[in-house]
């Protein structure tokens, strides 16, 4: 912490962001500046990248990491990263113990057979005969991210090694809608009226049927502290089916929701970084 004659003790915070990652329809440098901005309000913070955030969480109190782009593309200072936090006990923000994105996306298998209402998932060449039939498949690494390495194919078809791969049926849906929550706290929801335009959001109230639903996956991960973006897609029928669970960095969105939204979410944010137990 960091500590100035006469003033409060503020807790440093290392906030770990790739400024210069160029995401599709989105603009992932805006939405750092604005919360460190806010963040350095109530705490000292310095901005790195994920490369260097191994090298550098010695001298902080917290590391947050935010919009970093995909691991894939530093998986090795990534892994770095995560092992000498555990090794030094830095406090990291999200807290390393989800089970969703952050740690692949077997979880989408997982709770498939589990019988979640999840998109029908298989990660073996040998379980394709258990995907529904469709007029398509998504073929993707398990380890991907912002849709690196994935294909369509008419056949359900693996082309790789056990494990490596998902496969799912390609669905038929009316929109996307995500739930932004912090720690087990609903916070606000977008959706996507046009399914061709992902990122085209637009602010959307959420039914308790709804809230039910991406609060079942929040509860079902380990994740004891940080944000979740619950993405889910809405059948012709009216259900619900989840997409993703974002629990390493998901990308909030923050521009589109009001100011009202954005100070609740960022004190909310605040309160959850100073509830981080020592």
């Amino acid at each position: 912490m960091t500590v100035t004659p006469g003033a409060a003790v503020r807790t440093s915070v290392l906030f770990v962001t790739d400024l210069a990652y160029e995401a599709r329809g989105r603009r992932y440098c805006d939405e750092d500046i604005f919360l460190t901005a806010r963040l350095r309000e109530d705490f000292d913070v310095a901005l790195c990248h994920p490369g260097d955030a191994a090298a550098l969480l010695d001298g902080f109190d917290v590391v947050v990491v935010r919009n970093s782009g995909p691991v894939l593309y530093h998986q090795e200072a990534y892994d770095a990263f995560r092992v000498r936090a555990r090794e030094t006990g830095t406090r990291v923000y999200n807290s390393l113990d989800g089970r969703g994105d952050m740690a692949g996306k077997q979880y989408l298998v997982d709770l498939d057979r589990a019988g979640f209402p999840v998109i029908p998932t298989v990660d073996r060449a040998a379980d394709l005969g258990l995907l529904p039939r469709s007029t398509g498949y998504v073929v993707k690494p398990k380890l991907g991210a912002d849709s690196v390495g994935l294909r369509f194919t008419d056949e359900p078809e693996y082309g790789g090694t056990d494990g490596t791969l998902l496969v799912q049926p390609r669905i038929d849906f009316r929109y996307e809608v995500s739930f932004y929550f912090v720690d087990h706290d609903f916070q606000y929801a977008l959706h996507a009226p046009r399914p061709d335009r992902r990122w085209m959001l637009e602010p959307y109230a959420p039914s308790p049927e709804d809230l039910d639903f991406a609060r079942r996956f929040v509860e079902w991960n380990t994740l004891a502290h940080g944000i979740q973006r619950v993405d889910a897609c809405r059948t012709p029928e009216g259900g619900l089916l989840l997409v993703e669970l974002e629990d390493l960095n998901p990308y909030l969105s923050l521009d589109l929701v009001t100011e009202r939204v954005r100070d609740v979410f960022v004190a909310r944010m605040k309160d959850s970084l100073r509830a981080l137990p020592a």
